[in-house]
């Protein structure tokens, strides 16, 4: 588990926008960041959609119109988000979470441009094992 630098950014404030679906961040030094649902779906840092290493990277599909129905803290350094499709395993760190705000748009054109390549679609969920409760994670 990837600890915290010491010069990370601690949200002061996170906020849900069920919506237009957007989660608001915003940190003391004045900085906001307003990323989508479906992005942050998208990059999620679990293990089951990261792989264990380079290379085994399950690009994430079918998830414009997800929700996420709640946030809960972990400790003092990370949230989970419970997603609508039932994602819950994933991990975003304070770090990681500044680091989505801060390269949201080269990150999202990344992912469009791998969709594309892949002839995968953000409509269309191939990813998903839809079984009854959370993705399992087996170790």
């Amino acid at each position: 588990m990837a600890g915290i630098e010491r010069d990370t950014p601690i949200p002061s404030e996170i906020k849900l926008h069920q919506k237009s679906r957007l989660l608001e961040i915003a940190y003391a030094s004045g900085e906001r960041f307003k990323l989508d649902f479906e992005y942050l779906r998208v990059y999620t840092p679990s293990a089951e959609a990261r792989g264990h290493g380079p290379g085994q990277e399950t690009l994430q599909t079918g998830k414009r119109n997800v929700e996420i129905e709640r946030i809960e803290p972990v400790g003092t350094y990370a949230v989970r988000f419970v997603f609508s499709d039932g994602h819950d395993s994933g991990l975003y760190s304070w770090d990681l979470l500044y680091n989505l705000g801060k390269h949201h748009d080269e990150l999202w054109q990344e992912y469009l441009k791998q969709i594309e390549a892949h002839g995968l679609s953000r409509d269309i969920d191939t990813t998903s094992r839809h079984s009854g409760g959370s993705c399992g994670q087996h170790h």
